[in-house]
């Protein structure tokens, strides 16, 4: 199953930052937007190691030489299906 994307306490910290992100711009609009590029770049690095983790998860299962069944795979290929429309809705 693919987790929530970031997680409860993650995205908290992302959104709390994004917020101090916004109370710079009026005092250091230039130091803002480069605190904004680093924040998006945190964001988008702590998706790819979700990502990767559900990735080497089922890949490991495979190795083990699980087989997968029909049902097993629908239910992946609809996390999958899922995680796709949530990214591409942001």
């Amino acid at each position: 199953m693919i987790p929530d994307l970031l997680g409860a306490e993650a995205e908290a910290e992302f959104r709390r930052r994004w917020h101090e992100v916004q109370g710079q711009f009026v005092d250091d609009p230039r130091q803002a937007v480069h605190a904004a590029d680093v924040l998006v770049g945190d964001v988008m690095r702590n998706l790819a190691d979700t990502f990767a983790r559900h990735r080497n998860s089922l890949d490991s299962q495979w190795s083990q030489g699980r087989d997968a069944d029909t049902e097993s795979l629908r239910r992946a290929l609809c996390q999958y299906r899922a995680l796709f429309h949530r990214l591409l809705s942001t």
